[in-house]
């Protein structure tokens, strides 16, 4: 083979290479259910994709710290604690659109939650969940139906969507349905009873590490 040809056949190859790596990618995107497509940022300000919890049961739940339902915390920590190692995840989207029931700063929800509840779950920054600036990822919620709650505007604090391991919206309840309701317990082991996907992570990011450690060194991300 001539050196021009040898030059022309590295050329073709590494085309060939870096086009396969461009479909393997678009692929990877592709197969990113709808509800974890989205990026949020964390309780910290950090981008946190959601892709990361592919392969988890997901419990999506708008929060406030100055709400009737406040309590709840507590035994959404109790889900946590009992049912994240077997691959539950619930996110905590603090909100104040309702009656200004959320007023704080990230860093005052975050100290509220961690003081007063031990809270351990994943909690992010402040969102709408109503409105024209709706999250991304509640546009999606609120417009999918879903049992026993159908599809609409948040209706209050501490809604709650359950989210299967293949990332399908499967679930949907009322703000008074509360952590220990047994019909919503059953739906989260039911969930959590389903394979997790082939092209899933073995674990959650941290989940098993995180839970391992003693109640008093825990810290919400």
């Amino acid at each position: 083979m001539t050196r021009l040809g040898m030059v022309l056949a590295w050329a073709m190859s590494t085309a060939s290479a870096v086009c396969g790596l461009a479909q393997d990618d678009e692929s990877d995107k592709k197969s990113t259910p709808a509800a974890l497509k989205f990026t949020v940022k964390n309780i910290d300000g950090e981008d946190v994709e959601l892709a990361k919890y592919y392969g988890n049961v997901v419990l999506v739940v708008n929060v406030a710290s100055k709400c009737g339902l406040t309590p709840q915390y507590k035994g959404l920590e109790e889900l946590h604690d009992k049912y994240a190692e077997k691959g539950l995840s619930i996110l905590g989207f603090p909100c104040n659109q309702f009656k200004n029931q959320e007023p704080g700063t990230e860093q005052e929800i975050k100290a509220f939650c961690s003081t007063k509840y031990d809270v351990s779950f994943d909690m992010f920054s402040k969102i709408d969940v109503n409105g024209d600036n709706r999250n991304g990822l509640y546009k999606l919620l609120a417009n999918t139906e879903t049992k026993p709650e159908g599809s609409g505007n948040i209706s209050w604090n501490f809604e709650k969507f359950l989210i299967d391991r293949q990332g399908n919206v499967i679930a949907r309840y009322s703000p008074k349905t509360t952590p220990d309701d047994k019909e919503f317990v059953k739906a989260i082991e039911t969930a959590l009873a389903e394979s997790r996907p082939d092209d899933a992570p073995p674990t959650s990011d941290g989940q098993q590490a995180k839970t391992s450690q003693p109640a008093a060194h825990r810290a919400i991300k």
